[in-house]
């Protein structure tokens, strides 16, 4: 017999379809676990709190780790070592989509390590994983004894051919104008991320809306769900915060003012914002330790900073004013500047505020594209967007260890934002690859990103649909009273000291992506609405900033840019083009200095010619044409004698093309052989005669391309 006990949950998706959500059975020794379901697809998630906190950490040291199993999806890894390794940017992607929603619900004075895990131990084409990781994890920690103050789940939410669904079918995906990864509690909306074609503000809402009617169901399954699991019910007790009602209150009374006329001061750098802030924390620990050597520094710092924090946040809902002076929906200065970068293909500087973000533009061949191998994917990726956040760029000091989390976070939004105004592949041949490197940084580096990435693609010359911009949504909202205040293109201190980072791009036309944190649990409806009509205003006003720089792309590439030419040709020419073990195509490449790659599509060669001057590119088009050409009855040839036969010679008209030339058909006289008339690797001019229809050979004939010899006179001598 088992010596286990499963507790199996169902969940009814609005299209019919049932996720189940089994505990019990597997993973017993971790501190929760679940298996959740929807047809083949499989996801464990576990959660393990340690018993005990670090001496040292103040924080919540929560990881959230997703990853695929390859053999789930019948699959072998692609790479060297043939196994699953360190995770590839999509599954560092899914696991920050879980670790913002979950981050909120845990207690402010929890302070033990946390790690959920998530694996997609079975796949199906048709389901989309991702949608169902959060529901997983919350699930975990709502069946364990750990504090969380869920459940909470996340839904894909997509408008199909009009209509709103949930946690489509992958292949439908394809067909959305909108997709939203959409995270919520029972009560309100805490998390955000996705894509869209150039939708409206209200198209957004709605779609958000309806997202989160299915999530109250998949709450109240969980609920049902942990009620059935005795070990949820009562929560691990843990060592709270040590109080000191007297000194929290002297802290408060000596900070509060002075904090509150140092943020009123509209101070506009950012170094004298730190040293006003840092003269009275200064002060006014001398002060405390001349009356207490023993001061205790945790303690003091706790409230320090959440006296501090209540000030600033107080200024500026009383005030509607900002650290630096700005107005709630005032944007900090732009400058700009484009081909900034001689020798890449593109390249803009963009400035706002203390945010700056150099970007170049690299376009290459399809030799170029990147190769996606995964447990749910294969294929290629010939768009990519990287962003880099040097440590310099906000003063410190910091080991480069390659790209974190956070880089591939920021640099997903970016690319998803400016690939929804890409021209299409058919007009646009080229592998593209934008880096960001962010020189400054005093909030929304990466809208600043994705500002100068549509401006350093216009650049080089990259015909895109529209110019996009992005901007940086905060929220500052007073608990007690109600009242809040929305910000635009926040600062790095408004983010840290506020309640949302709220990030939107889009175009003139509409919005194209989005990404939202909440620091605390939920946002209204009234709220989301709010920020989005203002984050419109800014958006705006951006998107004319950058015209100011460059309106409209290129009208030509840089002169160091790879130039590209497509063509097409008959399917049976491909392997004359390419030859045998690939010798025609190596050779025409090493002739003409092009890069020629072919492919098979739709019953068609389609091929792509890169080169760097028209010379080499017109050399290397007019040797595939002479290969894929196809010779027509009547049309005249400059022909090389291959080979000659007592019968006639052979005659090579186009490249790999040789047709027989009867002997009888090289001149108007009879010929009893051809020696001294033609011979090997002569040029001659013949006319294609026919084309045989079942064997598809052609009859050559030189002899009607010569005049006709006058003819003799007659016996009785008249001409």
């Amino acid at each position: 017999m088992p010596n286990y006990t499963a507790v199996t949950k169902h969940i009814t998706l609005p299209d019919g379809r049932q996720i189940s959500i089994e505990t019990g059975k597997l993973a017993k020794f971790a501190d929760g676990s679940v298996v959740v379901r929807l047809g083949d697809a499989m996801l464990l998630a576990t959660v393990v709190s340690q018993p005990s906190a670090r001496g040292d950490v103040d924080f919540l040291p929560l990881s959230v780790d997703y990853q695929e199993k390859f053999g789930g999806a019948g699959k072998i890894p692609g790479s060297f070592q043939r196994r699953e390794g360190r995770l590839s940017d999509y599954e560092v992607l899914v696991s920050r989509l879980v670790d913002r929603i979950l981050r909120p619900m845990f207690p402010k004075d929890y302070h033990y390590e946390v790690q959920v895990m998530i694996s997609l131990i079975s796949a199906d084409k048709d389901v989309q994983p991702d949608a169902l990781a959060a529901l997983a994890a919350s699930a975990a920690l709502s069946v364990s004894d750990i504090p969380f103050a869920g459940p909470i789940s996340e839904v894909r939410v997509a408008r199909i051919d009009g209509k709103l669904q949930i946690n489509p079918l992958t292949a439908d995906i394809e067909r959305a104008d909108i997709d939203l990864i959409v995270g919520a509690t029972a009560d309100s909306v805490a998390m955000v991320e996705g894509e869209m074609d150039e939708v409206s503000e209200e198209e957004m809402v709605e779609a958000i809306a309806y997202a989160h009617e299915a999530i109250k169901e998949q709450v109240r399954v969980q609920q049902e769900l942990a009620a059935a699991v005795e070990k949820s019910h009562v929560k691990r007790d843990y060592p709270k915060y040590e109080e000191n009602d007297e000194l929290k209150q002297r802290i408060t009374e000596a900070v509060y003012q002075k904090a509150y006329e140092v943020a009123k001061s509209g101070n506009t750098s950012k170094s004298g914002r730190k040293e006003g802030f840092g003269a009275i924390k200064k002060a006014l620990v001398e002060e405390l330790q001349a009356e207490n050597p023993e001061l205790d520094m945790k303690m003091f710092g706790r409230y320090y900073g959440s006296a501090e924090k209540k000030a600033i946040r107080d200024m500026m809902i009383k005030e509607r004013t900002r650290l630096d002076g700005r107005q709630l929906t005032e944007i900090r200065p732009i400058w700009s500047e484009v081909n900034y970068l001689p020798g890449a293909h593109g390249s803009a500087l963009f400035t706002r505020g203390e945010t700056q973000s150099l970007t170049s533009v690299a376009l290459g061949t399809k030799l170029d594209e990147q190769i996606v191998d995964s447990a749910m994917v294969s294929g290629y990726n010939k768009f990519m967007l990287h962003y880099n956040f040097p440590a310099f760029s906000t003063g410190e000091v910091k080991p480069n260890r390659g790209p974190g989390r956070r880089e591939v976070g920021h640099g997903n939004l970016a690319m998803r934002s400016i690939k929804k105004v890409l021209p299409s592949e058919d007009e646009n041949p080229y592998t593209i690859r934008v880096v960001s490197d962010i020189l400054e940084s005093n909030g929304s580096s990466s809208m600043a990103t994705v500002c100068a990435s549509s401006m350093a693609l216009m650049d080089a010359g990259i015909k895109l649909r529209a110019a996009v911009s992005g901007i940086a949504m905060g929220l500052v909202q007073d608990k007690e009273t109600g009242d809040y205040a929305v910000l635009s293109d926040i600062l790095g201190d408004e983010d840290h000291l506020g309640d949302m980072d709220f990030k939107v791009t889009g175009t003139e036309k509409g919005i194209v992506a989005c990404q939202m944190d909440i620091k605390i649990q939920g946002l209204s409806n009234e709220i989301l609405t709010k920020a989005l009509h203002q984050a419109r205003e800014g958006r705006l006003h951006i998107l004319g900033e950058m015209a100011k720089t460059i309106a409209a792309p290129a009208a030509d590439l840089k002169p160091h840019t790879p130039r590209s030419h497509k063509m097409l040709i008959d399917k049976e020419f491909i392997g004359a083009v390419i030859g045998p073990g690939g010798k025609v195509i190596q050779q025409i490449q090493k002739d003409t200095n092009a890069t020629v790659i072919i492919e098979e599509k739709d019953e068609k060669g389609h091929v792509s010619i890169f080169a760097s001057n028209q010379e080499d590119m017109e050399a290397a088009i007019g040797r595939i044409r002479a290969i894929a050409a196809v010779p027509e009855v009547g049309e005249t040839y400059k022909g090389k004698v291959r080979s000659i036969q007592p019968y006639g010679a052979f005659v090579e008209i186009m490249p790999g093309k040789d047709g027989l030339l009867h002997i009888s058909e090289v001149a108007h006289e009879r010929l009893a052989s051809l020696d001294g008339v033609l011979e090997v690797g002569q040029e001659i001019d013949v006319k294609l005669l026919d084309i045989d229809k079942k064997t598809g050979k052609y009859r050559l004939s030189r002899k009607v391309l010569l005049p006709k010899p006058e003819r003799a006179a007659d016996s009785n001598g008249a001409a």
